[in-house]
């Protein structure tokens, strides 16, 4: 690494608690997001990254499942949910799904990523006879399904306590859980943009019960729309000290705030100077959490190749029909091949490594041969509903 430059004098008690290992405070988070000098900022990120984890970036090959956009949060943040008899509402059917996730698996799949939206009619015994049926059928394949927020809503709906609930998901099939439904935890800023929704301290408390539960789970952050650099360093800390209770956070993702087709279509885009940013702060204030994630979904292929030298050590993977950011305007492509996220890899100067949910290494060359695809044509059996 070259050597650090600071121009900001603030920076400097920082930089030097960084370089002693030492923890860092919400003061010090706050001068991270307000300083000018991006690039010390950056140097530092890197420099605890690369300390963790030298050249190596990770991906994985993965298919998103969205089983449903019909939603009763009304969240003004989300472009994805709709009302049931909404243009554009969809439900998949169990076979649909099913047929999507085989395909998953002959493209080469390790895990299958599924979130949706809170139906008001599916029962919380469909989704668990979803997750049977996939895990029936592709054996192999890590399931990651449903958020903090979907979990809190199944007990609602089922009347189960939240533990109930983890436990029901464990037997059926579910292997970890994803981290989506944080946005901001400060009830200020939730409830302009997602009133309805799971508060701040209950996604906290379910993601406690299923670290608790033996079920690992990612963190994410939402940040561009209302909130203050000191919301957002208060969500990271308080990451921060679940993570020094459970221990059982993976990977921490930082999204950017897309408007597009949202209520709040009037807030700017995040530029690619606050996406940095916030992928550096973030590997600075969570010094217990292994790995940092660029999702290139909602940053772009160029843009996630710079943050592999601002703190990130990770691509996410192939991805393959995201739904959720698309609808709120992102552009880029759905889906991406293991050579092409190989190839922005060793393009920013770093060292592919595939990887399964949980970070360990894939070898290609000792698992079994891909199945074929089956010779019929797939018949759609979505239902609009």
């Amino acid at each position: 690494m070259s050597e650090l430059t600071i121009t900001d004098q603030r920076l400097k008690p920082i930089a030097d608690k960084v370089l002693a290992g030492e923890r860092l405070s919400m003061d010090d988070g706050i001068a991270l997001y307000r300083s000018p000098d991006l690039l010390a900022v950056g140097w530092l990120a890197n420099y605890v990254r690369e300390k963790r984890h030298g050249n190596v970036t990770y991906y994985n090959v993965n298919r998103h499942i969205n089983p449903t956009n019909v939603c009763v949060a009304h969240c003004k943040l989300c472009a994805f949910g709709r009302d049931p008899n909404a243009p554009g509402a969809y439900t998949f059917a169990l076979e649909e799904i099913y047929q999507r996730a085989e395909q998953g698996v002959r493209e080469g799949a390790t895990e299958f990523h599924i979130v949706g939206g809170l139906h008001p009619d599916l029962t919380f015994d469909h989704y668990l006879e979803l997750v049977r049926g996939l895990k029936q059928r592709c054996p192999s394949v890590h399931i990651k399904a449903f958020t903090m927020v979907e979990v809190h809503y199944f007990g609602r709906i089922a009347k189960l306590s939240i533990e109930e609930v983890l436990q029901k998901m464990k037997d059926a099939g579910v292997d970890s859980c994803p981290g989506g439904g944080a946005e901001i935890f400060h009830p200020r800023v939730r409830k302009i943009i997602c009133d309805h929704k799971t508060s701040g301290q209950m996604w906290l408390n379910t993601a406690k019960k299923a670290h608790e539960a033996g079920l690992r789970s990612n963190a994410t952050m939402l940040y561009g729309h209302v909130e203050t650099e000191e919301e957002r360093v208060d969500h990271l800390i308080k990451l921060r000290e679940l993570q020094d209770e459970t221990h059982g956070f993976v990977t921490f993702i930082p999204l950017a705030f897309h408007p597009e087709n949202t209520a709040l279509s009037h807030i700017p885009k995040p530029t690619g100077y606050a996406d940095l940013r916030n992928i550096a702060v973030a590997r600075l204030i969570l010094d217990n959490f292994d790995h940092i994630k660029a999702y290139w979904i909602m940053l772009s292929p160029s843009m996630a190749q710079i943050a592999l030298r601002f703190g990130a050590n990770d691509l996410d993977g192939t991805v393959v029909e995201e739904k959720i950011y698309h609808d709120a305007g992102a552009k880029t492509s759905e889906f991406t091949p293991r050579a092409e996220l190989e190839r922005l890899i060793r393009a920013a100067g770093r060292i592919p490594v595939e990887r399964d949910t949980l970070y360990r290494p894939v070898d290609r060359s000792k698992m079994p041969p891909l199945p074929r695809a089956p010779r019929q044509d797939l018949v759609s059996l979505t239902l609009n509903v």
